[in-house]
């Protein structure tokens, strides 16, 4: 069926991979074989990629309902009635829209509620009233009900314009109107909000992109979910919404035992939205596991943020002078075990992501996935300039999305799906394909740090005519704005 799908507009190129996602875990793909598992997408005519307006297929109402309703950047889903460059030309098309698909919404017994909505342009009361007026060839038989309605339909206009107005171009308008099948809860939004959160850290994720996270990793109940870079939890409280259990760990002891005192800690922030609590969180690090030998497929899913580098550096256990062999191993007293806090040194990006795939590997059941942030740094002519992503034999990559950050700046947020049980074979491949990976990042960090590389003074990398190379116009304004 197909069903129009109508975005916020907002984090343009997260939007179809969280729909296809959700498809998935509400079953959409259920009798599709692995490698072709994605949505059919279409834009409306003369519409550009960018528009919040798509037309996608899914196999039933019920998924499209489930789909929209549990969705961060889908605005509604509709059963589209008729659409048109002219209120005569949408006439004509609700006309000719099938009765046994119309008629059993507009009974006497049922009631409803019109909604007008506009996009790039606004209405006033007035003219929202007459457009609503306009559609008196619609048989309504049933009562208006403006509190709580049985049905609910949109009238969604859109205006003709050009690309320099701050949205996504369009060369003719259109107007649609159509049913409603389900809506996004951005109520969420809100209530998860940083800001009234009790205990946040430097680099506390957004909850907009935690449930986004969350989403891309199918979190739900009977789920266990880990984070091996807990900080202060938001990932995983995003994860804990949607009813999945819940698993931390760091390398800051000071995080995941103290916070800030006893009721300032990761712990109270599951208790201030009533949440399930961790099941556990864990003082460990990936370059050096905690976990038994041969313990394997544990998680259903692993959702980070790694440290690489930018807002807060990586670190791992051992200390410079142990890594470097100026000391050797040493054994803590047991009477300062209780408040040892061991010794760490640098932890680099290449470093961590293979350690973190390698978790991945082990840890995630067979179609279990990896969701986390990958960095990219554009040079000249934004150009990306790290141009690989990280790989393992063991997960095949489902999804990517950009997010910009900066002129020189940004990151990608990977989804992997485990494909392959993990074997001492493929894990011989996949140090090979570290070495490959490293020596990539090698020849763009050999003048200095992932942070030097984004921080860099923009003047440095002027043109010949002395503006910059990385002009402020050089992206569309609209890209992740809300309009």
């Amino acid at each position: 069926m197909w069903f129009l799908c109508v975005f916020y507009h907002r984090l343009l190129d997260y939007r179809r991979a969280e729909v296809e996602a959700l498809a998935e875990l509400f079953g959409a793909f259920a009798d599709t074989p692995e490698d072709d598992r994605r949505l059919q997408w279409k834009l409306p005519d003369d519409h550009h990629p960018d528009s919040p307006f798509h037309f996608v297929w899914l196999p039933s109402e019920e998924i499209a309902r489930n789909v929209a309703n549990r969705s961060i950047l889908v605005k509604g889903i509709y059963q589209l009635w008729g659409q048109g460059g002219s209120y005569e030309e949408l006439e004509e098309e609700i006309r000719s829209f099938p009765d046994d698909q119309k008629l059993p919404y507009l009974t006497a017994e049922s009631t409803f509620k019109i909604f007008v909505d506009t996009f790039g342009k606004v209405l006033s009361l007035q003219e929202q009233n007459e457009r609503i007026h306009g559609l008196t060839y619609i048989p309504f038989k049933g009562r208006v009900n403006l509190r709580n309605p049985d049905h609910k339909f949109w009238l969604m206009e859109i205006d003709d314009y050009g690309s320099n107005n701050g949205l996504p171009p369009v060369v003719k308008k259109r107007i649609f109107f159509g049913r409603e099948v389900g809506a996004a809860d951005r109520k969420l939004l809100p209530t998860y909000q940083l800001k009234s959160r009790r205990y946040l850290g430097p680099t506390a994720m957004d909850a907009e992109m935690a449930f986004l996270m969350a989403n891309q990793a199918l979190a739900q109940t009977g789920k266990l979910a880990f984070d091996p870079f807990v900080g202060t939890g938001s990932i995983l409280i995003a994860a804990a919404h949607f009813g999945a259990m819940t698993m931390g760990a760091d390398i800051d002891i000071r995080v995941v035992r103290d916070g800030r005192g006893p009721d300032c800690n990761i712990w109270s922030n599951f208790k201030q939205y009533g949440l399930p609590m961790p099941l556990s969180l864990l003082r460990a690090d990936n370059n050096l596991p905690p976990w038994r030998p041969g313990l394997k497929e544990v998680f259903d899913a692993i959702i980070c943020d790694p440290p690489y580098g930018v807002r807060a550096g990586g670190r791992k256990s051992g200390g410079r002078k142990l890594l470097k062999g100026t000391v050797g191993p040493y054994t803590v007293p047991d009477e300062k075990r209780e408040d040892h806090i061991p010794s760490t040194a640098p932890y680099c990006l290449v470093e961590c992501m293979h350690d973190l795939l390698d978790l991945a590997a082990q840890m995630l059941v067979m179609g279990g996935r990896l969701v986390f942030f990958y960095p990219v740094v554009r040079g000249e002519d934004e150009v990306v300039v790290n141009v690989n992503y990280p790989e393992h034999p063991c997960f095949k990559l489902v999804a990517s999305s950009e997010q910009i950050l900066s002129l020189r700046y940004s990151r990608h947020l990977l989804t992997m799906v485990k494909t392959t049980s993990y074997n001492e074979e493929l894990a011989e491949s996949a140090k090979k394909k570290h070495i490959e990976f490293r020596e990539n990042h090698l020849k763009w960090l050999e003048d200095g740090s992932l942070r030097a590389a984004v921080f860099s003074p923009v003047d440095m990398h002027a043109g010949v005519d002395g503006k910059s190379k990385f002009d402020r116009d050089s992206k569309p304004k609209y890209r992740g704005k809300y309009v």
